[in-house]
């Protein structure tokens, strides 16, 4: 056997030319799917939430002024930071949605800045404000 003749291929063809079996993708979501601590908190939080779009979000309609919408934002929160952190982002996004409020891109940040701190929950009313460009 040649040098050549033991490379192995990963285009999904296997020696005999035949297309190997494809792996199956995992369904689409639109809500937070990345690795997060599942405790008991997050996890109470993010079935509320995913209890909420279920069942009442079709009833209240498609209002939502940001993307991605507030129950998503709502569950990403709470799947990242947890239910104490993650559940005052929420709140204060929900009260930024309504009229005279906050309206475009506002994703959930990755890390909580250092002056966030479980005590001082008011400042995370200020984490989807746009800042001013100069």
């Amino acid at each position: 056997m040649c040098d050549f003749c033991s490379i192995s291929r990963d285009d999904g063809e296997d020696e005999g030319g035949a297309a190997a079996p494809r792996q199956r993708t995992a369904l689409y979501s639109r809500n937070y799917s990345g690795p997060f601590r599942k405790t008991p908190g997050r996890l109470l939080g993010m079935g509320f939430i995913r209890l909420y779009q279920l069942t009442l979000s079709g009833f209240v309609g498609n209002s939502c002024r940001h993307i991605p919408t507030c129950s998503e934002y709502g569950y990403e929160a709470v799947a990242r930071h947890g239910l104490w952190s993650g559940g005052w982002m929420t709140l204060f996004r929900v009260a930024r949605c309504g009229p005279g409020g906050t309206s475009g891109l506002d994703p959930v940040p990755g890390q909580l800045g250092e002056r966030l701190h479980w005590w001082t929950p008011w400042r995370y009313f200020a984490l989807g404000r746009k800042r001013a460009e100069r």
